[in-house]
């Protein structure tokens, strides 16, 4: 364990693997195609891995399916999980032009459970992954039969409109991919943060920064940052969800929102603010946790999580 929460080690002191083990590339890898509004006739790279009812995974902005390692044994032994690589991310092929707003994105996601054919099943969405969902549920709510939100964004902030700023001059958003691609082993090491540090391997650096190191990824990356994570959509998220409150409309499908208490990537006030503007969603809070806590608190994420999915098939 490290010396302190969130206290990441030099690159150059990571081990080739990780001191846990994990089933990740044991799973059957599946390319889907499909079509989808925005992106047109395109695939997605999917892992499959255990047996019983469906559900679907998301990840979150930078890292790919990998990202679920640790959750893949317990959840297998209940689910058939079906965990796709974003487009851009993983080996989901990153297509250049596309608009990567949330709704396309959305769209995406919607479009793949109907090529996966698990339409109406639960889904877990991790960070941007949740906040994918949180879309896909308000526009298409039989895409899904219930939704966790482990820590996804969704509230503009202060940095958000910064970040808009910033890539808004010229030449910003190719810099930014350049950056990116000079070195995306060391950048991927850099930007994803763990309560417990010593989790971290070059494994990981490569299954988040390969991708990085291609035009698509890069640009995709790039793409997300400045369309996916803009603060237009994030606006108008809550602007539906403030009416759809003063209307006495429920969300559309049962909601988790799972937030650690502490976190350098996204607020934690913001699953406050989540659960304020959805009263019937279910807040849990975690403690000794990250952004990830499918990664660095397995013990303590899966209870609530279980539970609730359990609550959907009585």
């Amino acid at each position: 364990m490290p010396a302190a929460p969130f206290v990441r080690g030099p690159f150059e002191a990571l081990p080739e693997r990780p001191h846990r083990p994990h089933p990740y590339f044991e799973t059957r890898g599946v390319d889907v195609p499909l079509t989808a509004p925005g992106f047109g006739t395109t695939s997605a790279h999917v892992r499959v891995h255990g047996s019983g009812p469906p559900l679907l995974l998301v990840h979150g902005l930078m890292t790919s399916s990998y990202s679920w390692r640790y959750v893949l044994e317990p959840l297998g032994a209940r689910y058939t999980l079906y965990v796709p690589d974003l487009p851009g991310a993983g080996q989901s092929p990153g297509p250049l032009e596309p608009r990567y707003d949330p709704a396309a994105l959305a769209g995406w996601l919607g479009a793949l459970v109907g090529a996966l054919g698990i339409r109406g099943c639960p889904v877990i969405g991790n960070s941007l992954g949740g906040y994918l969902c949180l879309h896909l549920a308000l526009a298409d709510p039989g895409a899904m039969s219930r939704l966790v939100d482990l820590h996804s964004p969704g509230v503009p902030e202060a940095r958000l409109y910064a970040l808009r700023a910033a890539l808004a001059v010229p030449g910003a958003k190719g810099l930014l991919g350049w950056l990116v691609r000079r070195e995306p082993l060391r950048w991927a090491h850099r930007n994803v943060h763990y309560w417990d540090e010593s989790l971290k391997s070059l494994e990981e650096a490569h299954a988040y920064g390969d991708p990085l190191a291609t035009e698509g990824g890069a640009r995709a990356f790039v793409k997300y940052l400045a369309e996916t994570m803009a603060p237009g959509p994030m606006r108008a998220l809550q602007r539906t969800l403030r009416a759809r409150h003063a209307r006495g409309e429920r969300f559309p499908v049962p909601l988790q929102l799972v937030y650690a208490r502490r976190d350098p990537m996204v607020p934690p006030r913001i699953g406050a603010v989540l659960a304020a503007r959805i009263r019937e969603a279910e807040l849990v809070w975690l403690d000794e946790a990250s952004h990830f806590a499918h990664v660095d608190a397995v013990e303590r994420l899966l209870p609530p999580v279980l539970a609730f999915l359990a609550s959907g098939s009585r």
